[in-house]
């Protein structure tokens, strides 16, 4: 029972796919511009992800290695134009326009195919499930703090709701990519930061994911031929 709670948890905080696995930055940095969307898509991923993990979970014994990817691909493909055609013909007009071509590009998440060769593959039907849920509820959770953010500082709105109603002009710069951008970085800081409190607090050293400590940047680091003329000047 444990395992299969941990299997459900663990993409919530611990292996969040947009703020630790940093996956499926595309959509969260494209559909965001409301709450409304963040979770719409969310909520999309989050089936796809689900009966995906499930068809292959059954499957994964009777598809032969060299051709599983392609295989995996019409799996999710199909469930994708379940989800799309769903959404065509009961969502608002005006959401489903506004998410537009990515509801098809689920196909190409990295999110989904990732949780089907790595976990999908390997694991029975009901694991699988939770692992499809509680990933993609991780995912939903991210793309609707990113986009009731970028919507509050963009108009003082929540859910198309205004909150602060002396709000009369739009602030630009969280409505546009460099605003998603500066917000899902601030996210990554508040959950870093987070994180290390919580191992100081344990009295253990706290290792951040790979590829997101200073460790694994070469941004700051100087060009090979800077380096040379660096060391030959203080020589």
């Amino acid at each position: 029972m444990s395992t299969l709670f941990q299997d459900f948890v663990k993409g919530i905080w611990k292996e969040n796919p947009v703020l630790v696995l940093v996956l499926g930055t595309c959509p969260t940095l494209a559909v965001t511009s409301s709450a409304r969307n963040g979770i719409s898509m969310g909520l999309a991923t989050t089936l796809v992800l689900l009966g995906s993990n499930l068809v292959i979970s059954l499957i994964r014994k009777l598809v032969p290695g060299k051709i599983r990817i392609p295989v995996y691909i019409v799996v999710i493909a199909t469930f994708v134009t379940v989800v799309d055609l769903l959404m065509q013909a009961y969502a608002p007009q005006e959401l489903y326009l506004a998410l537009g071509i990515f509801i098809p590009l689920i196909v190409v998440n990295c999110i989904v195919l990732g949780r089907a060769e790595a976990f999908a593959s390997k694991h029975g039907p009901l694991r699988s499930m939770l692992d499809g849920v509680g990933m993609g509820l991780g995912f939903t959770l991210t793309l609707t703090m990113v986009g009731m953010a970028r919507e509050f500082l963009s108009s003082g709105s929540l859910f198309e709701v205004k909150v602060l109603t002396c709000w009369k002009v739009d602030f630009l710069l969280p409505a546009q990519a460099p605003g998603a951008f500066i917000i899902v970085g601030c996210l990554l800081a508040a959950m870093n930061a987070w994180n290390r409190h919580r191992a100081v607090k344990r009295g253990e050293l706290y290792v951040p994911p790979a590829g997101l400590d200073c460790r694994h940047c070469r941004i700051c680091a100087p060009a090979p031929e800077e380096a040379v003329a660096e060391s030959a000047e203080e020589k």
